[in-house]
């Protein structure tokens, strides 16, 4: 979600999205505690896909997680494509609760679907139970929670499970009446923004060094959490840093989840750690030479088993981030060939596919703009500040650039929502950016077996809003409010509608409907509300 429009410490801290966290180990393990995978392999580029379904089990039918689906692939089958999207009307809104005139909005969630209800969470932490077919709402439990995004909830055996800036928590999917709640968070410096993972009765839920009031406090972390499904009782945590925070806890901070694991065939789970700070630097200590060396596991795509917690491979494609550039998407798992391989994006501007069993890289593309400083890092690394970029400088991506919100796939292709939004660096502290609406973007489809940029689609603002496939078509949302619908094979638009407000929120697919937001006005007459597009229904976009 994009920050508001006054420079300070939290805007610029939290830094994103859309639209989103540790083993019977308490404290992380010391960087060479546990051999990085094999990086830089040329891997299986050119080796041709097959039409295997993304996670070897079948194409969803149900947008029954957060990510579509338990390994993210953000696909689901169902009777929208190319020949049947102009059909898609307008067959309910609901209104969001949440305030909106505050960052980032009201609203910045996919919804889940499960037994004919659209289970959703506002950015005041409010749970909405709405059903599928009329728009009725169900129930709504509040807790008037500011949260920062992108948060959201997840379903399975019966219960609704999500989190306020505190605590997670259990809702009875009936009812909403609150079954358990556990606090996580360690001090006042930390919180909770994402949508819970869940798996095999048991919810994953990360911390991060931050909440709606401050982001990257000295001395905050983030910490995953495996919680019983029934009761909230700790199963394992991992640090997804060292408490000591590289030497340094009074200025340090770092790590988290912000959005839901995936999970392979085996539940074990992969996921993509945040960014360490302060960033760049501070005037005393430029380009994070407060915190030396590659600062493990920020910026890292790890596998855990899912019975210990466990790190079993872990890949860093930044080390030592300097530019706020999170490898923050959920991964995602598929296949090329039979092979399982793991997708990992984020705002640093690059997708990487890794082997799912040995982490081995297969290939990494870079996309949209890039302007020269992809390697600024490893020169802060080695402590060759001589080298590092004259102040100010602009920089593409920007800290609210590259991939701000999850990438979807297919049987043959990768689908990224890019942001072209440049950040300018007058000092250690804080940068400076244009207006939102100056900002442009792009979805790029991309070859999963190779890597390779197939096409291009422009766009004339910001796409918050992820990506999700479905058949011969991917949809986004652009910040101007707008949901798009583009055909897979070409990138050419089929279909779009405008929402009631300015939009920073993802799409989610079910059947004939397909459900977006609007959660953040930014102008006279707009209103925050969730809309229900289906084949056949008469309402209008506005």
């Amino acid at each position: 979600m994009p920050p508001n429009q006054t420079r300070g410490t939290r805007p610029v801290a939290r830094l994103l999205c859309v639209v989103a966290v540790s083993a019977a180990i308490a404290g992380v393990a010391g960087a060479g505690a546990l051999t990085p995978a094999t990086a830089d392999a040329p891997g299986a580029r050119g080796v041709a896909s097959t039409a295997e379904t993304p996670d070897g089990r079948g194409v969803a039918s149900t947008w029954s997680a957060p990510n579509g689906d338990k390994a993210s692939t953000r696909r689901v089958r169902g009777p929208i494509d190319s020949t049947s999207v102009s059909r898609l009307g307008v067959a309910w809104s609901v209104p969001i609760q949440a305030p909106t005139d505050r960052w980032p909005g009201g609203y910045a969630a996919t919804p889940v679907v499960a037994d004919g209800v659209v289970y959703t969470q506002d950015l005041g932490s409010n749970v909405y139970a709405v059903e599928l077919r009329t728009g009725r709402l169900l129930w709504t439990k509040m807790y008037n929670a500011p949260s920062s995004g992108p948060n959201g909830v997840n379903v399975g055996d019966g219960r609704v499970y999500g989190a306020t800036v505190t605590s997670a928590f259990a809702l009875d999917a009936r009812t909403g009446v609150e079954l358990w709640s556990k606090p996580l968070v360690r001090n006042q410096s930390e919180g909770i923004d994402m949508a819970p993972g869940f798996n095999d009765h048991t919810v994953y839920v990360s911390t991060v060094p931050g909440n709606a009031d401050a982001f990257f406090t000295g001395g905050s972390i983030g910490v995953l959490w495996a919680l019983d499904a029934r009761t909230g009782r700790t199963k394992w945590k991992w640090n997804t840093v060292p408490t000591d925070l590289w030497g340094n806890p009074e200025l340090n901070a770092g790590g988290g989840l912000w959005h839901p694991p995936s999970f392979d065939e085996k539940g074990d789970l992969f996921v993509s750690v945040g960014n360490p700070s302060p960033f760049m630097g501070t005037e005393e200590y430029p380009w994070g030479s407060s915190r030396p060396g590659p600062n493990l596991y920020t910026n890292s795509i790890v596998k855990l088993n899912a019975a210990t917690g466990t790190p079993l491979w872990y890949q860093q494609p930044l080390p030592h981030d300097i530019y706020d550039w999170d490898l923050q998407n959920s991964p995602v798992l598929t296949k090329v060939h039979g092979r399982p391989v793991v997708l990992a994006s984020g705002k640093v501007g690059y997708v990487y596919a890794y082997d799912q069993r040995t982490g081995q890289l297969l290939w990494k593309t870079p996309v949209g703009k890039h302007n020269g400083h992809d390697g600024d890092n490893l020169i802060a690394l080695k402590g060759d500040y001589s080298k590092m970029p004259t102040l100010p400088f602009t920089i593409y991506p920007g800290v609210l650039g590259g991939i701000p919100a999850p990438i979807a796939v297919d049987d043959t292709t990768v689908y990224a929502a890019v942001n072209n939004y440049a950040a300018t660096w007058t000092n250690q502290t804080v940068p400076t950016f244009p207006p939102f609406d100056e900002a442009t973007g792009e979805l790029v489809a991309i070859d999963l077996a190779t890597g390779a940029i197939k096409w291009t689609h422009p766009f004339a603002q910001s796409p918050y809003g992820a990506t999700s496939v479905v058949n011969d078509l991917v949809f986004t949302t652009t910040f101007d409010g707008t949901v798009h619908a583009l055909n897979t094979r070409t990138g050419q638009e089929a279909w779009q509608a405008t929402l009631p407000a300015t939009s920073n929120s993802p799409v989610a697919i079910h059947g004939d409907t397909v459900l977006a937001a609007g959660g953040w006005p930014q102008a006279p007459g707009q209103t925050a509300e969730i809309v229900a597009y289906r084949l056949g229904a008469t309402g209008l976009s506005r």
